[in-house]
């Protein structure tokens, strides 16, 4: 399940790194609750229509994020805390929660990236991050969504997930997440398997720290 959610700026620049004060709403948001920490099942997207000035972003006509869960409860949970206090930071306050169903996704395999695909691995004392163009990141996203889905009891194996390389705007972005920097990815998916497997990647997102902001996928 997806919520949509319409918000209202001011005039206050956003700063570039405002993904910590984003994922701190959103937990403020669930309460802190138990999923905090554990296996994300959710994911939300980045901020939209924002124009860049020289400290960061200005939302002249206000901006919306989605927030997607497996857990149809923790969706509720979430629009509880919104209608407790819809205060997000620097001025931002939501105005409107939009409900959006699960899509049919028979004859679908290509989605698109609302917030950057993280993909990290330990090898030996380093933590290597993968893009899209290394040929473990394949591999790499089904192991992770592999792991999501055994912890709900999913066990289907047979679907392929992959970047779409030949996107010719795929990129990579540095994401700054309390002073550490993250190098993700910002190029499409293609997911070919049941329709209920890709439901699932919809809602949960892919790669690593989904429920920090990176991996939602539209």
């Amino acid at each position: 399940m997806r919520i949509h959610l319409r918000i209202n700026s001011t005039d206050k620049i956003i700063p570039f790194d405002h993904q910590p004060l984003l994922t701190g709403t959103i937990h403020k948001w669930l309460g802190w609750n138990n999923e905090h920490g554990k296996v994300s099942l959710y994911s939300f997207s980045q901020l939209t229509d924002g124009k860049v000035v020289c400290d960061g972003f200005k939302f002249n006509t206000g901006t919306s994020l989605f927030f997607s869960s497996y857990d149809s409860d923790l969706i509720r949970r979430l629009i509880s805390g919104i209608q407790s206090d819809p205060s997000m930071f620097c001025g931002l306050i939501v105005t409107e929660v939009i409900i959006q169903d699960d899509p049919d996704f028979s004859e679908r395999t290509l989605f698109q990236v609302a917030s950057p695909i993280f993909i990290k691995r330990r090898v030996g004392e380093i933590i290597d991050h993968i893009l899209y163009d290394d040929p473990r990141a394949d591999a790499c996203l089904k192991e992770t969504l592999l792991t999501k889905m055994d912890y709900v009891g999913l066990t289907d194996k047979s679907f392929e997930i992959r970047f779409d390389r030949f996107y010719p705007k795929a990129r990579t972005k540095k994401i700054t997440y309390n002073n550490i920097q993250n190098r993700a990815n910002w190029c499409p998916i293609i997911i070919e398997g049941k329709p209920e497997i890709k439901q699932f990647a919809w809602n949960v997102g892919l790669g690593n720290s989904t429920g920090i902001g990176f991996g939602a996928i539209k």
